[in-house]
Formats: C-alpha cells, sequence, structure tokens
C-alpha cells in the first residue's frame, strides 16, 4: 500500500506495523529476538506491528535494532527545500531572506558589477 496525504492515520500505523513485519522477517528475527534487541517488550513489538498506536522512542529502538538508522534520518532530514525550492534550484530560499542592514539578499550590493538580474518584473526603468 502507498501511503499518501490523505491515507487515515490508523491505515498507515497499520501499514507501517506490516511494514516492520516483512523486514523483520527478512533479517530472519523472531519478534522475542527484535524485542531482545531494541531493548522493549514483545508485547511492544506485537502491538506496533498490529498497528496499534505506539511512541516514536519506540520505533527508533526497533530500527535502530534491524540496522535501518538510515530510515530515521529520511523521516525529518536535517536540511529540507520546498518543492518550490527544487524546481527552482534554491533561488527563492535566498531571494527571500533578509540581511543585516536592511537589505534582502541579491539585491545590487550582493551582485557583481553589471551582472543581471536574477528577476525582473518588467517594469523596472532603465
Amino acid at each position: 500500500m502507498k501511503i499518501d496525504p490523505l491515507t487515515p492515520q490508523g491505515a498507515i500505523l497499520e501499514e507501517l506495523g506490516k511494514r516492520l513485519g516483512r523486514v523483520r522477517k527478512r533479517q530472519g528475527m523472531t519478534q522475542e529476538a527484535l524485542a531482545e534487541a531494541a531493548g522493549l517488550g514483545v508485547a511492544t513489538v506485537r502491538r506496533i506491528e498490529d498497528g496499534s498506536d505506539s511512541q516514536l522512542g519506540s520505533w527508533i529502538k526497533l530500527l535502530k535494532a534491524l540496522g535501518m538508522e538510515a530510515s530515521i534520518e529520511g523521516l525529518l532530514p536535517e536540511s529540507y527545500r520546498s518543492p518550490m525550492e527544487e524546481a527552482l534550484g534554491g533561488e527563492s530560499a535566498r531571494r527571500g531572506r533578509s540581511r543585516p542592514g536592511g537589505r534582502q539578499e541579491g539585491q545590487a550590493e550582493d551582485r557583481p558589477e553589471g551582472a543581471p538580474s536574477v528577476f525582473r518584473w518588467g517594469d523596472e526603468r532603465v
């Protein structure tokens, strides 16, 4: 099942639990072995795999016990670029930030002399 913005929370928890169970089985681990490696109770692992509500701390312990630390980083990456920044190659983030002294980045003082403006409205005077 693909998780998308319209997927209800309960369905997401159930799907993540199923995925956890598949990964655990692929690694040849029982629920008991995973619980022990993660420092959790077997009942907690069962609840999570069944899709019951769980704590993020339990998920982190389980993912670390499975050697899936990269999945934790993927949950909320340190640096995030909006889809608009991706499309513009990061230009929108630099244009909108304020600089000391009230200037905006990208104003004339930041460009080499004679360099064209990044954006033109079409009504500026020449």
